[in-house]
């Protein structure tokens, strides 16, 4: 991943590069609405880097003159690639979801280096790609169309990406890699079935397809020619992988990446264990691009899947010796690391602290579009962040949600509210996590429990034809529980300095509440200290150093 999520066409290079994420760092999920309880599309996004600045960003829909042009900057750098022509009316997107529920996310996995443009004249980067799919589509498999289409003219600027694309009646997964010197890119797409559940994290997932499936599986037409031509393939037809005639899967990325997707499998289908053996490179065998679960998939659990950290597989990182005393299901960077001359690694998880903004999308047949589409958004970690509804007929972002800087601290921010909890519980995670879960829980259960009432009373407006008033209130709605949320968050994390300063535990009372003794004098604090396998660790590195005598 690297995309900022729906960034303004002329906003400031400054802007730009302040948002710029890493490669190789972001997780898409997915159900398909006959595999969520609701009938729901749903999908996942986690914007992952260490420098990126969590904040919503909207792009009006607008009319636009015969001859304008559209600027196209890269993403990444906010380096000008060029203009093409604008489209005569752009839709309404909210960070990655349009106005007619269309929703995009991607995850980066590089690939063939010498695939990436080297004619320098290519001018489309896999973020202007979302983007004007999103200004310009009404379905999943018209953005697939404008996405593969402007590629094909204008050349493609970036390395290998795999899409999440969606609408309210299906989700489409598409990979696309470069040409290097020849123009454009070659390209796969494969829809997902509506009873299956998929996914994709930094590596390439189409292999092995029916490729005569014109209705659920798309692809460039000189797809397989080109990977011969390049010595990537040369088997017959039917059996080209797309995955892997374009990435080299190591026993490193099947475990930083692919595990992330298994994780999610796993918790609908318990069959999903046995594709263990592939993320942990003891076979070959690969995990396939879907699976159908065993169980629905509820909105709750969507969201719970993104602050996955391996908990109840053997890859825990609350358990290892790398999560302490407190069992902090962290690992700082590098990821990797030699001791001995072997190399190691670090898990990698979809609940990472590096997370700038993800989401939880819903897009809904049933619904008016104005009310059907939905983001879930949250800012920071996903596991400690609290996910907010945002419908895609909004207009008007709320003041805590706006741009702001990774560098500057703002007390009236979201984001820089969620990182003053989360990096207090990086350190202290066993303890404070209940107090966070208990107001996190609170706050998404009201949001959760508040949407039927409140989207019966919206699609009444749509249906009437009033799509003023619906946005006027989801607008109003939406700077209610962005204050709301953060307001709380900055209560909570004032809280949890006052509770655990100094390495102790301050008592509280059933509420919460700080216990004084009967003459208004604060209670002793407990001293939590360190678990058993701590204590034991030291005395196998120290033997009798602090031994008493």
């Amino acid at each position: 991943m690297k995309l900022y999520s729906g960034i303004k066409l002329l906003s400031a290079v400054a802007m730009l590069t302040a948002v710029t994420p890493d490669a190789d760092a972001c997780t898409s999920l997915i159900a398909g609405k006959k595999a969520t309880t609701d009938g729901s599309v749903m999908t996942t996004y986690a914007a992952d880097s260490h420098n990126l600045y969590g904040m919503l960003v909207h792009t009006p829909a607008a009319d636009h003159p015969k001859g304008a042009m559209r600027k196209v900057v890269e993403w990444d750098t906010g380096k000008p690639l060029g203009e093409i022509p604008q489209a005569a009316h752009t839709y309404n997107v909210v960070g990655n979801i349009n106005e007619h529920q269309v929703v995009i996310g991607e995850s980066t996995w590089g690939g063939h280096k010498e695939l990436v443009d080297t004619t320098g004249q290519s001018i489309i980067d896999y973020g202007s790609l979302i983007q004007i799919a999103l200004e310009r589509s009404k379905t999943a498999p018209e953005a697939i169309d404008i996405m593969t289409d402007l590629v094909d003219k204008y050349g493609y600027a970036s390395s290998g990406e795999s899409f999440t694309i969606a609408d309210k009646n299906e989700v489409w997964v598409m990979e696309m890699i470069g040409k290097g010197a020849e123009k454009g890119a070659v390209w796969i797409a494969v829809r997902i079935p509506d009873d299956a559940i998929s996914g994709h994290a930094n590596e390439p997932r189409i292999r092995k397809v029916d490729l005569k499936d014109k209705k659920n599986v798309r692809y460039s037409k000189d797809l397989i020619p080109f990977a011969r031509r390049r010595g990537y393939f040369s088997g017959k037809d039917e059996d080209f992988s797309f995955a892997d005639a374009f990435e080299h899967h190591t026993a490193d990325t099947r475990r930083g990446c692919d595990a992330r997707v298994w994780s999610y499998f796993r918790r609908f289908n318990p069959d999903a264990d046995a594709y263990f053996a592939w993320v942990n490179a003891d076979t070959d065998e690969p995990m396939p691009l879907y699976i159908i679960p065993q169980r629905k998939v509820s909105l709750e659990e969507m969201q719970q899947s993104m602050r996955d950290h391996f908990e109840g597989t053997p890859y825990n990182m609350t358990d290892d010796i790398g999560a302490g005393p407190n069992h902090v299901p962290y690992r700082w960077r590098p990821m990797d690391y030699e001791v001995d001359g072997k190399n190691y690694v670090m898990e990698r998880a979809i609940g990472t602290q590096q997370t700038g903004w993800s989401y939880v999308s819903q897009s809904r047949d049933f619904l008016p579009d104005a009310v059907g589409g939905v983001l879930w958004f949250g800012t920071d970690d996903t596991n400690t962040c609290v996910y907010m509804p945002f419908y895609c007929s909004m207009t008007e972002i709320p003041v805590q949600l706006q741009p702001g800087d990774i560098n500057t601290f703002d007390i009236n921010s979201n984001f820089w509210m969620n990182n003053w909890v989360a990096n207090q519980a990086y350190h202290r995670y066993d303890l404070m996590i209940p107090d966070i879960r208990k107001v996190q829980n609170g706050l998404e259960q009201k949001y959760t429990q508040s949407r039927p009432e409140r989207e019966a009373k919206l699609s009444e407006l749509a249906k009437s034809g009033d799509i003023e008033a619906v946005r006027a209130q989801v607008n109003a709605e939406a700077a209610e529980i962005a204050k709301e949320a953060t307001d709380a968050y900055r209560d909570l994390a004032q809280y949890l300095l006052v509770r655990f300063m100094d390495g102790n535990m301050k008592k509280v009372d059933e509420q919460g509440k700080f216990r004084y003794n009967e003459y208004g004098i604060p209670v002793y604090p407990d001293f939590p200290g360190y678990d058993r396998k701590y204590y034991e660790n030291i005395v196998k590195e120290t033997g009798d150093r602090f031994l008493i005598k």
